[in-house]
């Protein structure tokens, strides 16, 4: 157990006793020397300020609740080395996960909980650079429209948004009440309900042009509700699925597809032929094509037929590009 550790676990012992501990108990639970046991308590009552009493008459160590510093506190943040470690570690895995996103916040933290671990001693320093996320097609982000939307979503209020849509390459203003932030594919997305087509819709962050929170309340959707029509399809385009996708695998691709979890209502069996079949409810089908089209050869659609033809057609259009 760590210096930083051990203080803590004194902290504890001494506000759950009702009678003084001595020097012999406080080493077993602290698990540590006598010499360990008498930094610990300096530390404590000197450094930390903590209205720790030794009376030997009384049967060690207590704290004095006539003392005007009781009730005391630990103050700051205080964590075990392994905590600090973790901690540290999910900083920096954020940091790679949103490159440039809060990066003077999460910078301050990351400083603040090294200088927490520096005064653990015997214990490292994670070493990040051994721990690599390898993001890929993530779009531009803008840190600002990011902290407005954060905020509106945290203070469940209402928002105004410019958006920009693929689609239709039309921009158009909407009053919107944010339901969720979502991160897919490294990408991040806006879940909210839209006043203007009075329904829920999915905003993609790097198209909102930009923002304006107001201080009207949002209107937040039943949970179930939200989840039957943000969760309940495949990927990231929303609404009751009206479709199930039958994909058949070969072997050699089966052996990656089955260790992977496509949709959270996915339905999968090894067929007699040595083939791995998935099946997928979805509504609209466009990312849907795009998956599929990335194993080739390795995968049928078997069902339903529109989705079939659709991947027919985008072959035919493969083979005149290359014939």
């Amino acid at each position: 157990m760590q210096h930083l550790d051990k203080i803590v676990k004194l902290d504890n012992l001494l506000k759950s006793r009702r009678t003084p501990i001595s020097g012999p108990e406080i080493e077993k639970a602290l698990e540590c020397s006598k010499a360990t046991r008498q930094r610990v308590i300096a530390d404590l009552r000197d450094r930390l300020n903590a209205p720790l009493v030794c009376d030997r008459s009384a049967g060690g160590y207590y704290y004095d609740r006539d003392d005007p510093r009781h009730p005391f506190e630990l103050p700051g943040i205080w964590l075990s080395a392994e905590e600090l470690q973790a901690l540290i570690a999910c900083q920096h895995l954020l940091g790679n996960l949103a490159p440039g996103l809060l990066q003077n916040e999460i910078g301050q933290l990351r400083d603040h909980l090294q200088k927490l671990l520096d005064r653990s001693p015997g214990v490292k320093t994670p070493q990040l650079g051994r721990i690599k996320i390898l993001s890929q097609a993530y779009r531009s982000r803008n840190d600002d429209l990011f902290l407005t939307l954060v905020q509106a979503l945290f203070n469940q209020h209402r928002l105004r948004i410019h958006y920009h849509a693929r689609s239709d390459d039309l921009t158009s203003e909407r009053p919107v009440s944010p339901q969720n932030l979502v991160l897919y594919k490294d990408n991040w997305y806006l879940d909210a309900y839209c006043h203007q087509r009075q329904e829920p819709r999915t905003f993609a962050l790097d198209r909102i042009r930009s923002a304006t929170a107001s201080c009207e309340a949002a209107q937040l959707l039943d949970p179930d509700a939200l989840q039957q029509h943000f969760g309940s399809s495949y990927g990231i385009f929303a609404g009751t699925p009206k479709h199930t996708a039958v994909l058949n695998f070969s072997a050699k691709a089966g052996r990656w597809v089955a260790d992977e979890t496509w949709h959270s209502q996915q339905e999968s069996e090894w067929l007699t032929d040595g083939r791995y079949q998935l099946r997928i409810p979805f509504n609209r089908h466009e990312e849907l094509l795009m998956d599929v089209l990335k194993y080739g050869a390795e995968v049928e659609v078997v069902e339903p037929g529109f989705l079939r033809e659709l991947v027919r057609q985008e072959a035919e259009k493969l083979l005149a590009l290359y014939r």
